[in-house]
């Protein structure tokens, strides 16, 4: 871990972003979040926490992007999660006032802001709209959680990567081009994103670009066909 994304690492784009929960609190309610915060910088492949691990306290992702995943048998990944600026990861075992369920791992250069758990509960309780806040993210969040479980039991192979492959494009949108999915992940972590083996995404992934559903290009994934590819994602 450094300090530093182009010489210093910067958790502004959590603090001031007027789309974070923290917009809701006072200026001299967000001193006292300055004072109280530590921004870390993590290298792409770097581990911010680890399953087992105790939370300090609330961490936002403020630059860069991220993946949650929990080992399963044989050591096996299944990413849970994906997160992008101004996105919070590990905060259910923070509330709740357990260990960690699951890994956090940067999969591009990023910065992470962590504020302090006992600030973080004063603020919480000062403040109705930032505690409604927080809820509503939570509440999203578990929403989300609930779509998943039944995306990766009851869909078949073509339907979780489709759902996989719009889920990523919600998260991060498109490239400048308005095509390109702007997250590159190895064809591994696509396959543990979509509960499946390695061999059955890449095999799916070339079927979506036979059908000019999509167009591959090493890690780099256009989507040419984006209403196919959403009823395929449908239909399950």
């Amino acid at each position: 871990m450094r300090n530093s994304i182009n010489g210093q690492a910067d958790c502004n784009n959590c603090l001031d972003n007027k789309n974070s929960i923290f917009s809701t609190l006072t200026a001299s309610e967000r001193d006292i979040v300055f004072n109280k915060h530590n921004c870390s910088f993590y290298r792409k492949g770097q581990i911010v926490y680890k399953e087992g691990d105790k939370p300090t306290g609330l961490l936002c992702l403020s630059e860069g992007k991220m993946k949650i995943f929990k080992e399963g048998v044989g050591g096996r990944e299944q990413i849970v999660r994906m997160a992008k600026p101004i996105g919070f990861i590990g905060y259910r075992a923070l509330f709740a006032e357990e260990n960690y369920i699951a890994s956090a791992m940067a999969i591009e250069d990023s910065s992470v802001c962590n504020i302090d758990k006992d600030t973080l509960f004063m603020l919480l309780k000062q403040n109705p709209n930032f505690a409604m806040s927080m809820i509503k993210a939570l509440a999203t969040e578990l929403g989300f959680s609930n779509s998943r479980t039944v995306t990766l039991t009851q869909k078949h192979i073509r339907g979780r990567l489709a759902e996989s492959l719009l889920f990523l494009l919600d998260t991060y949108g498109f490239e400048d081009d308005g095509e390109t999915i702007k997250v590159y992940l190895p064809r591994e972590d696509l396959a543990n994103l979509s509960n499946m083996t390695t061999s059955n995404a890449i095999r799916t992934l070339s079927i979506f670009a036979n059908e000019g559903v999509i167009e591959l290009s090493g890690r780099h994934i256009k989507i040419i066909d984006l209403a196919t590819l959403k009823r395929i994602s449908q239909m399950g």
